[in-house]
């Protein structure tokens, strides 16, 4: 289950920790509403990570004019099946060292492959300190 984060435009709104349910059109299947389940945080799992619960009875709806859906990545289901020496987590994303080593030598993973969704800013910064620990890593190798 994801967190959705719902914006509206005419409030200057964010509503935090809702999800959607469904989207309400009129006849000529024009959006004009979305119904909403809020959310709250649930117990940390075993990574800390508090995932997101639906609360009972909170459905609420709100009138809207467009939908801009903002999908975030899961991890690429193939990556345990194909690549056995690469662990993942119990959700399938990259198990990695603080330098971003994967469990196979010479493999190196960051991003969202291995955090799970974040932003492009984060992601870019991720990539740029892999790249060195690789560029250190191959001159280690060569002896340099």
């Amino acid at each position: 289950m994801r967190r959705f984060t719902v914006f509206t435009d005419a409030q200057n709104a964010f509503i935090f920790l809702a999800n959607p349910v469904k989207y309400i059109g009129d006849d000529e299947n024009n959006v004009k509403g979305i119904e909403l389940v809020r959310m709250k945080l649930g117990q940390p799992d075993e990574s800390g990570r508090r995932s997101p619960i639906p609360i009972k009875e909170s459905n609420f709806t709100l009138e809207i004019d467009s939908v801009i859906i903002a999908i975030g990545t899961d991890a690429n289901p193939l990556i345990p099946d194909t690549t056995k020496d690469i662990k993942t987590n119990r959700w399938g994303y990259i198990i990695t060292d603080s330098e971003g080593r994967t469990s196979k030598k010479g493999v190196y993973a960051g991003g969202d492959i291995v955090t799970g969704s974040a932003t492009v800013i984060e992601a870019m910064g991720t990539g740029k300190r892999i790249a060195q620990v690789i560029n250190e890593d191959l001159r280690r190798k060569r002896g340099h």
